[in-house]
């Protein structure tokens, strides 16, 4: 099964919770995973793993927050070709266009999307979003 990460930066802890929820949904599915803040891993050590699940809400204009998951992005667009990855955050406006330009981002880098598409939640995430994010969380170990 390999191991596993999801990475995730949060403001409000919404997408902290999101996070959590992607974690024990890894866990219970039996995988070896390890939940991290992007300012406590690097993009060598992220690109170590065998599948990922990256978490970022939508900031400002939507797009990723600027000062730590950009640059981290950024960094990892280029050498991210073979990776399996999954997209999570939260929202509190707009569209989701942050979410979609992201997913562009990944599939133009040459890595996998799981679930074919990021998982998106507007605020806090209730019971079912609670939910969605363990399946991701299960479609991150079964990756």
């Amino acid at each position: 099964m390999g191991k596993k990460a999801v990475v995730y930066w949060s403001l409000t802890g919404n997408t902290e919770q999101m996070a959590n929820a992607v974690f024990e949904g890894a866990k219970e599915a039996g995988a070896d995973v390890e939940l991290l803040k992007f300012s406590d891993t690097s993009v060598d050590d992220v690109l170590g793993f065998d599948a990922v699940a990256l978490g970022c809400p939508a900031m400002g204009n939507e797009v990723l927050e600027e000062g730590e998951v950009e640059p981290f992005f950024t960094e990892m667009e280029g050498k991210m070709a073979g990776k399996k990855i999954a997209l999570f955050g939260s929202y509190d406006w707009g569209g989701g266009e942050w979410m979609r330009e992201w997913e562009k981002r990944v599939s133009a880098g040459g890595a996998t999307l799981l679930s074919g598409e990021g998982l998106i939640v507007n605020n806090e995430p209730d019971e079912f979003a609670v939910g969605e994010c363990k399946k991701l969380g299960q479609a991150l170990a079964n990756a």
